[in-house]
């Protein structure tokens, strides 16, 4: 890597989460609020870099060019719509593939964030579109599992976000409702 390279906003998200699951050395309590503030930079870049993509400026249409038609209006932001029924059924039937899939079983939160993360990451740079994310179901006196109610809300994160265009609770023979098929987002260029 070069020397003056910078970290893209999600690199620098990506690397505040795995320096916010380490501990300091005895003594050495400033690097936690360099690291703070370090994070809450990151964040922010995040945020402007999402709202940079957002929107066009005025002055990107030519003078002798037309606009482009407007798209159609996107869901607010976090918001994920559940996949189409006939695209569930297909992936459920076996008719559409999917691509590629992780299990968080036996996972702490911080480390399933993590490998999750970086799961969702790889795929979408390979152009995946369909994953399928085991997350258990749990067990414990009845309870759903810690994972299996943390996923769905990691979603809305800005890290999580731009990846996910949809997901829903998998088929019985695809761990049910302790796993979840993913629609990935198309990466910037693909075309329909």
């Amino acid at each position: 890597m070069a020397k003056d390279r910078k970290l893209s906003a999600d690199e620098r998200i990506l690397w505040g989460k795995v320096a916010r699951s380490t501990r300091p050395m005895p003594g050495n309590t400033g690097a936690m609020n360099e690291l703070d503030a370090f994070l809450m930079e990151a964040e922010k870049e995040a945020d402007a870099a999402n709202l940079k993509t957002a929107t066009v400026p005025k002055s990107a249409a030519g003078a002798g060019e037309q606009p482009e038609p407007a798209a159609a209006p996107k869901p607010a932001a976090g918001v994920h719509h559940p996949l189409e029924r006939p695209v569930k059924r297909k992936i459920a039937k076996g008719r559409l593939a999917l691509e590629a899939r992780i299990d968080l079983h036996g996972l702490v939160q911080s480390e399933a964030h993590i490998m999750l993360l970086e799961f969702l990451l790889r795929a979408h740079d390979r152009g995946m579109r369909h994953v399928l994310v085991i997350t258990g179901k749990g067990s414990s006196l009845g309870s759903d599992g810690a994972l299996k109610r943390a996923v769905p809300m990691w979603f809305s994160k800005p890290e999580f976000r731009y990846l996910i265009s949809s997901y829903e609770a998998a088929a019985q023979h695809h761990g049910g409702e302790g796993a979840l098929y993913i629609r990935l987002s198309r990466r910037a260029g693909d075309r329909l």
